[in-house]
């Protein structure tokens, strides 16, 4: 075991104090793990969108003071009682959600909605016990779906932290942990184009790009990228998207103008923005008789998904993707694997910045600058 096993841990961590404020680098302390617990030292995060939506707290419930982070990689520092399958030194990724292993979900072959640990985002603290392990000045700090990474040691469930090939390089497959999973697991595993296909993709940040680059991997002979910011477009080129349309740029739904460039509508589509509009578009825009929209954006909580019933009978299919359908701790060292063997990830990273610089992550976001900023957790 590590000489800081069953210790309290002073580190730094970026915590978020209120809604909209910039992060304050902090000395924070973290409580050793608990039964089924493991604490981690986190060596490499990227900012993902979920990170900013919830600092910004303008459509959920605000729980603040709170240490945000939930796409990154680390090492584990030391295990709680009951935890068999990890050990200090172990190379790990946790993850916003889960696997138990026991649920009805878990023995699924088609399910990774684990029951015990799936995304809670209104959950700050453990679970074996409803506190939280970070603290300052005596005061609680809370948690963060489970995983808050903006800490350079964490404390996580042991079925919410994924064991992964020690070779793989931290600062990279780091960003398998959130987006890139998200994206490219809704068009292998669940939109399933065959070789040959017409695929839209709706939204191109880095979920959709990494959707994206599953329908390059699979084949695809066109990609269709949508999204209202031009400037994406450039970059999306690097993922196979070979055409663009901007729906601020055409007076007639952006449905109608894709099923006109594919002679009645693309082969399958994947939603990636949230927007509620943007998922009617993407199911609309698929071709009748075998057309399948996959929607992979989380709307907001009172949004209404509005279409014709005949847009069914006519035999489009509609589904959703939580994690690309992926089982955190089944596939994931799969995942890292295909990284190992030339999956294009890197080209999903664009900045770079240190742990004291993390708001300059959040302005690159804001900005929608680059894809994924990587933050190095030495301060």
């Amino acid at each position: 075991m590590s000489n800081t096993a069953g210790k309290v841990i002073k580190c730094k961590a970026a915590v978020a104090w209120e809604a909209g404020k910039p992060l304050v680098i902090e000395e924070v302390e973290v409580a050793p793990p608990q039964k089924h617990e493991v604490r981690l030292k986190i060596l490499y995060n990227a900012l993902c969108h979920t990170d900013v939506y919830f600092w910004e707290a303008k459509g959920q419930n605000p729980l603040f003071p709170r240490i945000l982070g939930h796409e990154a990689a680390g090492i584990v520092e030391s295990v709680g009682e009951g935890v068999t399958e990890l050990r200090p030194g172990d190379h790990v990724l946790p993850v916003f959600t889960g696997e138990c292993r026991e649920c009805a979900h878990c023995k699924s072959e088609e399910s990774n909605l684990c029951e015990l640990l799936r995304i809670n985002t209104d959950r700050g603290t453990m679970l074996n016990d409803g506190k939280t392990r970070f603290s300052k000045d005596g005061k609680p700090i809370y948690h963060f779906v489970g995983t808050s990474t903006f800490s350079q040691y964490t404390v996580s469930h042991v079925g919410s932290v994924v064991k992964i090939n020690p070779a793989a390089p931290l600062d990279k497959v780091c960003i398998l942990s959130c987006g890139v999973c998200t994206g490219f697991g809704a068009t292998v595993n669940v939109a399933k184009p065959k070789k040959g296909s017409t695929v839209a993709i709706f939204g191109l940040g880095a979920v959709g790009l990494a959707a994206a680059e599953g329908a390059r991997v699979s084949g695809a002979s066109r990609i269709i990228g949508v999204d209202l910011n031009s400037n994406r477009f450039e970059a999306a080129k690097k993922f196979g998207v070979s055409e663009f349309v901007n729906p601020k740029d055409h007076n007639k739904p952006v449905q109608e103008v894709i099923a006109e460039m594919t002679n009645g509508g693309v082969d399958r589509s994947v939603e990636c923005t949230g927007s509620v509009q943007a998922m009617i578009s993407a199911f609309e825009c698929v071709h009748d008789g075998w057309g399948v929209a996959v929607l992979v954006g989380v709307p907001k909580k009172d949004d209404e998904f509005k279409t014709h019933p005949m847009n069914f009978l006519q035999e489009r299919t509609l589904k959703g993707a939580f994690y690309g359908n992926y089982k955190p701790r089944t596939d994931l060292p799969g995942v890292v694997e295909k990284y190992m063997n030339k999956m294009e990830v890197d080209k999903f990273i664009t900045h770079s910045v240190s742990l004291s610089e993390i708001n300059k992550a959040f302005e690159y976001m804001l900005a929608g600058q680059g894809i994924r900023c990587i933050i190095r957790m030495e301060h």
